[in-house]
């Protein structure tokens, strides 16, 4: 194995970031001092036969390794033995947890008190936050000695005001079951929209702004002095905009007319709703943008279509955000569609003429591939690429959460 770091460099702080699944564990050991991940790497298929080790020491990729059977324990001990070599740099572990409910309005240290909190707020991520905790507690075995953050994807939203967050349901529904709309992709919208303010020269706490996260996930946010105050996702992270399998908004009585028609049951429309709809819905094809977009060039008219509302409803969630805001400094892209897919940013700002924003067609297509730049013409409201990097979001909280502990 060679370590492509010289001894005063192994001698770095850095943080340990895990995003763990049910079946997968990914992890990047990041320096507190740079972006580009040390060491990172995924084990997918965890409990199978198939269960594999994949990892890079900076670019350079490492012999696979064969995990069969392994348990979230036995990944994670495999894992301390990759970072073997850089024990000595570690200063904290930083976990990415999908709902914190509105209890955990900022990241924080994981005791006990922050893990009942994350088994309480289970039921509103029942795919997420157990696989988050089971990730969590074997982690903690692995490196007891220390100290663990838990970063939320909620967590920035929870400066949203009543207004925006409320359902119009019954009181007692958001009172006893915490019913109301969190929003999702917190760590990304909040990173994004701060480089975005540095890049523009602005003070981030005196700056306002749209992002439009597009992965196969896809989210808005209004950002408005650092804070979110509105957001296009709600209780999960269906509600929204078109994804690549999940729906976005659909009207709510869709439930009933399948059931009452079709016979339909609550968990096949579940599995409708989230795996089998957006993009792959709509194209009959696939949920891979990259892919419609070469399949509409080949006349496909479901890729057609897929794209055409893709980006509608797209511009129609952005034009909502502006409500929330009462000036605006420029509109950002993220995401793996939103810096790498010049022809969606172009038609879904087609749709917001009225925005003042003009793309610059050459800088719009020459900003792909990691490039972050703007891509409006000068004399308009700014449009920016800002590639996303939640891994180091995460790390920036975690030392912020050291820091006020000492």
């Amino acid at each position: 194995m060679t370590i492509p770091f010289s001894a005063a460099e192994a001698q770095t702080s850095a943080v340990l970031v895990i995003n763990a699944g049910s079946s997968s564990i990914k992890f990047a050991l990041i320096s507190c001092d740079s972006p580009q991940p040390i060491v990172r790497g995924e084990i997918e298929r965890l409990g199978s036969a198939e269960a594999t080790l994949n990892w890079r020491i900076a670019e350079d990729k490492q012999a696979e390794q064969i995990l069969a059977q392994a348990s979230h324990e036995q990944g994670f001990a495999a894992i301390v033995a990759c970072l073997a070599p850089y024990q000595s740099m570690l200063k904290a572990i930083g976990h990415r947890v999908v709902h914190g409910g509105e209890d955990l309005q900022n990241a924080a240290l994981i005791d006990a008190d922050c893990l009942a909190i994350l088994e309480a707020n289970s039921a509103l991520a029942p795919l997420h936050n157990p696989a988050n905790i089971a990730g969590i507690e074997a982690a903690m075995a692995a490196w007891p000695t220390l100290p663990h953050v838990a970063v939320c994807d909620t967590a920035f939203h929870q400066t949203l005001p009543e207004m925006a967050y409320r359902y119009a349901i019954p009181d007692a529904l958001y009172r006893d079951h915490g019913v109301r709309r969190y929003g999702f992709h917190g760590t990304s919208h909040r990173y994004v929209s701060e480089r975005a303010a540095e890049a523009a020269g602005l003070s981030y706490q005196n700056s306002s702004w749209l992002v439009a996260h597009l992965g196969n996930g896809v989210s808005t946010c209004a950002v408005h002095n650092g804070e979110s105050v509105d957001t296009s996702m709600g209780l999960t992270p269906l509600e929204g905009t078109v994804m690549g399998t999940r729906s976005g908004d659909v009207d709510p009585n869709l439930h009933g007319h399948l059931q009452r028609s079709l016979g339909w049951s609550l968990e096949r429309i579940d599995t409708m709703l989230n795996r089998e709809s957006g993009l792959l819905g709509l194209s009959g094809l696939s949920n891979d943008m990259r892919t419609l977009l070469e399949a509409r060039a080949n006349g496909h008219d479901g890729a057609r279509l897929a794209i055409a509302v893709f980006c509608y409803r797209l511009a129609k969630s952005l034009a909502a955000m502006r409500c929330a805001l009462p000036a605006l400094d420029g509109l950002i892209f993220t995401g793996g569609i939103g810096e790498h897919a010049p022809d969606i940013r172009r038609e879904t700002m087609a749709h917001l003429s009225w925005l003042g924003a003009t793309l610059d067609d050459e800088l719009n297509q020459q900003t792909v591939s990691g490039k972050s730049g703007r891509i409006s013409s000068s004399t308009s409201t700014a449009i920016w690429v800002i590639p996303t990097n939640e891994e180091r979001q995460i790390v920036l909280e975690t030392l912020a959460v050291l820091a006020a502990i000492h």
